[in-house]
């Protein structure tokens, strides 16, 4: 499909570049680096994102482009990087233009005019890698530290399962394209506000294990009282999950609704994006979320019967 979307992308000049809502790495430096790649091919491109680029991807090159609106601007097509349908990205007018999806994740549907999906691929940015690669598009450091953010990120820093030797062969190209690792890891994971050290105080002060699943959950009145943000609770279930013996770590976030947003982490031995599925979420075997309905009680037994009901509980313990 690769030859395919250089195709359509061949016979149109104007686009714009979106992700699912709430960003991650992959979806902002996968979406930066490809809008740079159609600018060298000489299209008009834009980064549109219904929610804009969180704090800890802004140190990267061209985010300050980024357009943050929830109505798609005027253009011939849109490409939707990682997401799994057009009503993900929150942006409306998508469904006038040509649509090009671009997917790593297992849980991808082919919604779009052309789908190119390639589970084997470790995140959408090594899909972009190979796109400028066959487009004849010479990586720049600045588009190599986008690409290299997203799949350092998408990896859970190559620790995921599916980072293979391909991986870290894509991750040496990009460091010789001019990717610093060193100054990307500064900014991913050395440059934590204080307003989420003590949400995670909050988070860890809810911990309960049960064998090897662990789960905590932040209170949107914790949320308040930390003067912390919604993307202060990113990343926070990593710390359940770093418990040693722990396989399977959920972490609810209270949102304005009564509803929880879940975030759901495996070491492996738990396809967690199978069960993010059965309530409409989805992404990685090890790392996926979902939403559900409150009270915090009914939220934490939906997703504790659905592992039960995939029989993964009792192998948990």
């Amino acid at each position: 499909m690769l030859d395919e979307v250089l195709n359509q992308i061949g016979r149109r000049q104007r686009f714009i570049l979106t992700s699912h809502a709430r960003p991650d790495g992959d979806a902002v430096g996968s979406a930066l680096a490809c809008c740079q790649i159609l600018r060298s091919m000489g299209k008009q491109a834009h980064v549109v994102l219904s929610d804009g680029v969180p704090a800890i991807y802004r140190p990267l090159p061209f985010s300050d482009t980024v357009v943050q609106t929830e109505q798609a601007p005027e253009a011939e097509a849109a490409i939707i990087l990682e997401c799994d349908g057009v009503q993900r990205t929150r942006l409306t007018g998508l469904e006038l233009y040509y649509l090009i999806n671009i997917d790593h994740h297992t849980t991808a549907r082919p919604f779009a005019d052309v789908n190119w999906i390639d589970t084997n691929a470790c995140a959408t940015a090594e899909m972009i890698f190979r796109l400028a690669r066959e487009a004849g598009v010479k990586i720049s450091p600045e588009v190599a530290t986008c690409l290299y953010t997203a799949v350092l990120t998408d990896t859970g820093s190559f620790c995921f399962v599916g980072t293979t030797e391909r991986t870290f062969a894509l991750a040496q190209e990009l460091v010789r394209c001019g990717a610093d690792p060193v100054r990307i890891a500064h900014n991913v994971y050395f440059s934590t506000h204080l307003s989420k050290m003590r949400l995670l105080g909050a988070a860890l002060s809810t911990l309960h294990r049960e064998g090897s699943l662990a789960w905590m959950n932040v209170s949107r009145e914790a949320v308040d009282r930390c003067e912390a943000s919604e993307e202060d609770c990113e990343g926070l279930v990593n710390y359940a999950l770093a418990i040693q013996g722990i396989e399977v770590a959920l972490f609810f976030r209270e949102q304005p609704d009564g509803r929880f947003r879940v975030s759901l982490r495996s070491k492996g031995s738990v396809n967690v994006a199978a069960v993010a599925e059965a309530f409409g979420g989805g992404g990685h075997e090890c790392a996926s979320g979902c939403a559900v309905e409150g009270p915090l009680s009914a939220a934490t037994e939906c997703l504790l019967a659905q592992l039960r009901l995939r029989g993964y509980t009792s192998n948990l313990q």
